[in-house]
């Protein structure tokens, strides 16, 4: 045939979607919020991985000056120096030492403890939404009686029972954050089972499960993801009070909340026994807090930022 073929129309090159977590991550880079809050617990974690790196030798340095748990008598109270950069306390260890050592301890008692509450609490959330009735009724009932209790005070009625340690602290306050993931979720999943998208597998007779966890679960995590962030400040303020208190975390290893008890006596006469430990449990508080309220505003299809 001498007719010449035909060339197929160039096609449109539709560009592809950003994904969700690179849209999520452009809208926190320009919430100046969570651009903060995120540059202060990179840098929390990043100091508490190099610390656990360096017991183990995997790194070449350390963070830490001194031995974070000996004592020199002779060189107790010093004021911050070249030698000791925060100080020694009254037993004579270096401030800055046991400040950096315990930055994995409070990092881990607080992302553990909400790990654990949210996948109970979830899981509750998803099967008293989803079914409601007597399953909505009992496991809301039990929540509201442990969201009666302020936080710190059910945590301690917890450990007061179990006794003071660092596992016993995480499983008290694990406890404490069950019912608040279980009510966000709860709520989420009543606005979101029917919608038309869940009611249409339904009615393919997609099963429970499946519609509770590949249909359902994905769609409530907004939420859940900035009560996350929240909620493990609020576990690292109750571990530190927990210790302060005596009850968590027990001498000699450093922690934030004990080493703030065991300077109140001297804080008068020497501030950075107190000083020190205070600030860097306040930036790390901050810096959850502020990352949280970044995430609200970047999830939240309402804002207009």
């Amino acid at each position: 045939m001498g007719s010449t073929a035909k060339q197929q129309p160039d096609r449109e090159e539709v560009a592809a979607p950003e994904s969700r977590f690179k849209n999520l991550m452009k809208k926190l880079v320009r919430n100046k919020s969570s651009l903060i809050g995120g540059i202060i617990l990179i840098i929390f974690t990043l100091i508490a991985l190099s610390t656990l790196l360096s017991q183990f030798r995997i790194l070449p340095f350390d963070l830490m000056t001194h031995d974070p748990t000996s004592t020199d008598v002779l060189n107790d109270f010093e004021s911050p120096s070249s030698e000791h950069w925060f100080g020694t306390d009254h037993n004579g260890r270096d401030i800055y030492s046991r400040i950096i050592y315990g930055t994995h301890l409070t990092l881990y008692v607080g992302v553990l403890s909400v790990a654990i509450g949210a996948v109970f609490g979830i899981v509750l959330g998803l099967f008293a939404g989803y079914y409601g009735r007597i399953i909505d009724s009992v496991i809301m009932r039990v929540s509201d009686v442990l969201l009666a209790f302020p936080g710190i005070l059910l945590a301690l009625a917890i450990v007061s029972a179990l006794g003071p340690s660092l596992n016993n602290v995480i499983i008290a306050l694990s406890i404490y954050n069950i019912p608040v993931f279980a009510r966000i979720t709860r709520a989420s999943v009543l606005e979101v089972k029917s919608v038309e998208y869940v009611e249409a597998v339904r009615a393919l007779g997609a099963k429970d499960g499946k519609i509770i966890f590949q249909h359902i679960l994905p769609n409530v995590g907004s939420p859940i993801i900035v009560q996350a962030s929240l909620q493990v400040a609020t576990s690292i303020l109750s571990a530190a009070g927990l210790s302060f208190l005596g009850l968590g975390v027990q001498p000699p290893t450093p922690e934030w909340g004990a080493m703030l008890n065991s300077g109140r006596s001297y804080m008068w006469d020497n501030p950075h026994l107190t000083l020190f430990p205070g600030i860097a449990l306040v930036l790390i508080v901050l810096g959850f807090n502020m990352l949280g309220d970044g995430l609200r505003d970047a999830l939240d299809p309402r804002s207009k930022k």
